[in-house]
Order: C-alpha cells, then sequence, then structure tokens
C-alpha cells in the first residue's frame, strides 16, 4: 500500500474503494501506517467527507479491526441506545435497567467525558467498586444474568477507533461527520445488538448546534447503521438547557437513582419515556410508542427498574447500598450558594456555561487523560419560568479545593432573566427514521 498516494487521492476529492480503506484501517491497527500519515488522511476527510460507499466500508473496516461479540447466550432482542453527549445527559444510567425491566436485552458500551459533555463510564465509576472495564465474556454474562450491562471499550473491540479517536482529539479533527459516525456505529455493531436509538443533541450545549447540522447527522447514522444490518432511528433533542438539575458525577447517580424512584426532575423523566419507549418497540417488547411508556412507567412504579438498577451495580462489583444511602457517594467538602443579582423572571440556563463550570470545579476533562473529581458539581435550584427575588439562590455549588470563583462567575452569567421561557418539557426537536 502506497500510503502517500492514498492521503493525496483523498486530498484531491477521489473516493477510496473497500480494499483501499481495509488496507488503511488494518494498517494502521497493526503499526504499520504512521499517526502522522492517518492525521494527514484525517484532515484530508475532514476537508473531503467520505460518500456513502466509503462510509460503509470505512465503518466495516472499523468493525473488523477487533472482535466482535456474539451475545450467543443471551435470548430475545438486545437494543441500545446512544446519545451524542449533553449537559447533565445521564440517560443511559435509569435507561438501561429500566428497559431491561420491561423485557428487553441491553447491552452498553459507554464512553468518558470530554470538553463539556459528561460521560457515563465517569459517572457509573463514581459508585463505590463499580467496575466498567468488563472482559467480553462478563460482559456477556452480566446482559445475560440481568437482562443490562454498562460498560467500557475493551482493548479488543474496534482498537482502530480507540486509536483514532485519541488521534482526531489532538489534530483538531473531531468535528467530522463521516468519522464520528464511524466511530460511535463500530463501536455498536462491534457489542452484538440488533437495534439502536441514537439522541442526536442540537443547540449550545451540544457538538451540532443547530437543527440542520443535527439533521444531516442524524440522517447519516441512521443510513449507516442501516446499511451495518441494525434497526436504528434518531430523535433529535434540545440541548440548550442542561437535563435535569444536576451536573456533575456522583450528583447525576443520585438524580438517577431519584429519576427510578419517580422522584426525579419531569424534563428528564419525559427524555426518558421518549427514548425509552423506542427501544421497546425496536426490541419488540412494546406494540407502539405509547404502550412502551405505559410499560416503562409501570416499571418505575413497581420498583422493578431500581431492582435490576441493584443488581446491576452488584453484578458490576460496585456497592447497591448506594440506593438507599446516596451519602455514600463521594461527597464534596462544602457547598456554596450562587444567588440572584436582581429580581425577575429566570428566562434560561446556558448549558453550555453550567458545563465550563461543572469542568474547573473538576467534574470534566478537557483530555482524555485528564483526572476528574467525582464529587463536585453543580445543582441548579431556580427553574426556567420562576420568578426569583435579590438574593435568591439559584444554584448550589459542589466544590472541593479547586476553580469556585471562576465556576462562581460561570454559573451567575448562565442565569438568563426576563426572556422568553425557553425549557421544553419533552425536549424532542425531530425523530428520523
Amino acid at each position: 500500500m502506497d500510503v502517500r498516494s492514498l492521503i493525496q487521492h483523498k486530498r484531491d476529492g477521489a473516493s477510496l474503494s473497500e480494499a483501499q480503506i481495509n488496507s488503511i484501517i488494518g494498517a494502521y491497527v497493526d503499526g504499520t501506517m504512521a499517526d502522522y500519515q492517518m492525521s494527514a488522511l484525517a484532515m484530508a476527510i475532514f476537508y473531503q467527507g467520505l460518500d456513502d460507499e466509503e462510509l460503509q466500508a470505512w465503518t466495516t473496516a472499523m468493525v473488523n479491526s477487533g472482535v466482535r461479540l456474539k451475545m450467543a447466550s443471551v435470548p430475545g432482542s438486545k437494543v441500545d441506545k446512544h446519545s451524542t453527549g449533553g449537559v447533565g445527559d445521564k440517560m443511559s444510567i435509569p435507561l438501561a435497567p429500566l428497559v431491561a425491566a420491561c423485557g428487553a436485552q441491553v447491552p452498553m458500551i459507554s464512553g468518558r467525558g470530554l470538553g463539556l459533555t459528561g460521560g457515563t463510564l465517569d459517572k457509573l465509576e463514581s459508585i463505590p467498586g463499580f467496575q466498567t472495564r468488563l472482559n467480553e465474556s462478563d460482559f456477556e454474562r452480566a446482559v445475560a444474568e440481568n437482562g443490562c450491562a454498562i460498560v467500557g471499550q475493551t482493548d479488543d473491540l474496534v482498537p482502530a477507533d480507540r486509536k483514532l479517536y485519541a488521534l482526531r482529539d489532538v489534530t483538531g479533527t473531531v468535528a467530522c461527520d463521516p468519522l464520528i459516525v464511524s466511530s460511535i456505529l463500530s463501536k455498536k455493531v462491534a457489542e452484538g445488538i440488533d437495534s439502536l436509538i441514537l439522541d442526536v443533541k442540537c443547540g449550545s450545549g451540544a457538538f451540532m448546534q443547530d437543527i440542520n447540522s443535527a439533521r444531516r447527522l442524524a440522517a447519516r447514522l441512521v443510513k449507516t447503521a442501516k446499511g451495518q444490518g441494525l434497526r436504528c432511528g434518531a430523535l433529535i433533542t434540545d440541548m440548550n438547557q442542561p437535563i435535569g438539575r444536576m451536573v456533575g458525577n456522583a450528583l447525576e447517580i443520585r438524580e438517577s437513582i431519584a429519576l427510578l424512584k419517580g422522584e426525579g426532575p419531569r424534563d428528564s423523566w419525559n427524555l426518558i419515556l421518549e427514548l425509552g419507549s423506542r427501544m421497546l418497540v425496536y426490541a419488540k417488547e412494546a406494540r407502539n410508542i405509547d404502550d412502551g411508556k405505559e410499560l416503562l412507567e409501570s416499571a418505575q412504579r413497581r420498583g422493578r427498574a431500581l431492582a435490576r438498577f441493584e443488581e446491576m451495580i452488584e453484578i458490576q462489583g460496585g456497592n447497591p447500598a448506594i440506593l438507599e444511602n446516596p451519602d455514600l457517594l463521594p461527597t464534596a467538602s462544602s457547598q456554596v450558594e450562587v444567588t440572584s443579582p436582581r429580581e425577575g423572571l429566570l428566562a434560561s440556563w446556558s448549558a453550555t456555561n453550567i458545563a465550563r463550570a461543572a469542568a474547573v470545579l473538576g467534574a470534566g476533562r478537557q483530555k482524555v487523560d485528564d483526572q476528574i473529581d467525582p464529587a463536585v458539581g453543580i445543582e441548579l435550584i431556580a427553574e426556567p419560568g420562576q420568578r426569583v427575588s435579590t438574593g435568591d439562590v439559584l444554584a448550589i455549588l459542589h466544590v472541593n479545593d479547586k476553580g469556585i470563583q471562576e465556576a462562581q462567575d460561570l454559573v451567575a452569567k448562565a442565569a438568563h432573566f426576563d426572556g422568553s421561557v425557553q425549557l421544553r418539557k419533552d425536549r424532542v426537536l425531530d425523530w428520523i427514521e
């Protein structure tokens, strides 16, 4: 393989053949293609794109770079959900046990937080003892026993994606639709599922900030997933404001527990119903979306979903006592109030500034290898549509010893007053199938 000529080929806008793509991915994984060469090719793809045939071939080559799980011991239809990432997006954590409690099988391979988006694995690892690194056989066994498990990518699963994602992060090629699509779908195809529901975020706190970009990405994801043999649909959801009230790893576990107990924020629960009902329809456990929502409500109300979450925590090595005593989760050393500087109607919270505030406290990371503090974060007290007086508490910062003043300033800046109230109770902007 003449790597230089293939880079030039793509740089000049020509298409790569399936054989060429297979050679590229194979050479990159085995080390015969250097990082600087893949960097150049990724930048060429960033500018020239991949057509539909190239994208299918690229995704297949990524999948075939490692093991492909069969989930042979797991009965029934297997369904997963993936979000493009948002502020306060803890939906996977209550969704997996909730959907499993309704009869579906939910093997989930999730990621870590980076930039403004939180990571499901970071949140789960704030549970004392919880293990997200399971090998393939233990992952399958966990799903077979309990109907759900949430784990991280293993060394043998799509190694091409692990290498390429790290490279994209440091070369300015993260924001590339075809590389986003292949990164997401290669892991989902490799985990052995039959169907997939996508949550493509749109707004100031999302990767895709306008709805046309979100629709374009969602349509490409759905088309490519179907080409890979998955039944797939995508919700486009509003991410102009944080989801729920808690932003931060252990704090979001607390809110996830509350949601499974029927005590969480309504906007979060409504989004869970929209996502989960479609998962159940795809898994053939519900006749339609309304039927799916009824099943989910019943599983939550009867405690079956909470019991599944308890079992998931126990199987993956965590301490299930957190369900009755959330104070066993990591707790910040102190709390700092952010108060309103004025009287008025709180119109909205800026998701971007809330995410930045959480990050400076230590709840997020800018580089893949940054360490996070699981205890810190932000609790939003005032809700959009609420009239507040000067000095009323808008939010509470859960802090240790980092970034307190900067976080206070960012949270104060995040509160927008006296405009039109922007909170959408269902957050759903579109559905693409």
